[in-house]
This record gives structure tokens, sequence and C-alpha cells, in this order.
């Protein structure tokens, strides 16, 4: 059965680093969801500017479109902070998609971003994204991942989650 992942958390969390590896680990397809912003979107953001929900709806509809339209497993990195994106994400992909929450603290997602180069998204946004961020809730069908854990263990959990290992939990890294 295909599996529609989405990993999901603020700025600077990992979702793309953790996508990518996930992807490498399972034989899924991983799809950058900034790459499916309007351009729009990534000019208001690289000039620091925080999206509103009207700007994210189009945004939020191409990535549960391309987990919908996907003939194989797929994971996408999508920010997905709040429930209602996630539900809308939901209503285009199916209620099968599973997000996978990437969880820090500010300091340490704040120093990964100051690291990070050539990303359209500036640090001064991340304390928006904080607080606009809802945890998944015990009724979503979510995991919550410490992004302290070292990145292999992280990607080796998820992938024997996701290829069918019932022993491993549904929230949380260990």
């Amino acid at each position: 059965m295909k599996k529609k992942i989405v990993i999901m958390g603020v700025a600077g969390c990992g979702k793309t680093t953790v996508g990518e590896k996930l992807a490498e680990a399972t034989g899924f397809r991983f799809i950058d969801g900034d790459a499916l912003h309007p351009a729009a979107n990534i000019d208001k953001m690289t000039r620091g500017i925080p999206l509103d929900d009207a700007d994210r709806w189009p945004w939020l509809d191409q990535v549960g479109g391309a987990l919908a339209a996907s003939e194989g497993s797929l994971i996408i990195g999508c920010s997905a902070l709040k429930r209602a994106y996630r539900d809308r994400i939901r209503s285009r992909a199916g209620k099968d998609t599973t997000f996978v929450h990437l969880s820090g603290s500010r300091a340490l997602i704040g120093e990964r971003m100051r690291s990070r180069e050539g990303h359209f998204m500036p640090e001064s946004l991340l304390d928006s994204q904080f607080a606009a961020l809802e945890v998944p809730g015990a009724d979503e069908d979510a995991v919550t991942v410490d992004i302290g854990s070292p990145l292999p263990e992280t990607v080796a959990m998820l992938a024997r989650r996701f290829l069918g290992n019932p022993a491993v939990p549904k929230r949380g890294a260990g």
C-alpha cells in the first residue's frame, strides 16, 4: 500500500534533511514542499513577511494534490503548522496521510537556521512559526520526533515504522 507522509515542523527543523534521508532509506520519493510555493509566497517570505492563511491555502492544496496524485509512496516536507492546515492537506490527499512532526527548541532551530546558506526563509520569521505551531493531537495520525536525536537513529526509526515494523511506537522517537 502506498504511503503518504508529510514531514512537518517550523522552518529550520530539518524537514528536507529528514525527508531526503528517509526517502533514501525507504525507496520512497521525496518532494520539498517549498518547491510547491507560488513565487509570490517565496517573495513575501524572503522579505521577512509571514504568510497569512490566504497565501497558504493554494500551497497546501498543491501539497495534498501531489500526495493524492502520486502513484507510489511519497514524502513531502511541509510546515503544516496548524491543525487546519493538516486537515486541508488530508482533504486532498486522504485521511491515511501520516504527519511526522520534527520537534526541537527555539534555540536549537535558531542555531541551525543561522548556519544554513541559500534558503529564502530568514530566522526573523522563526518566532511567528513557533507562535503558529499547533502540535498534532492524539487523534491525528502523527509521529513526533525529537530533532535532538542523532539523524541516523531518527531515520532508522521512521523507516522501520513506514516499512511495516509494528514494534515502532506511534508517538515519539523512542
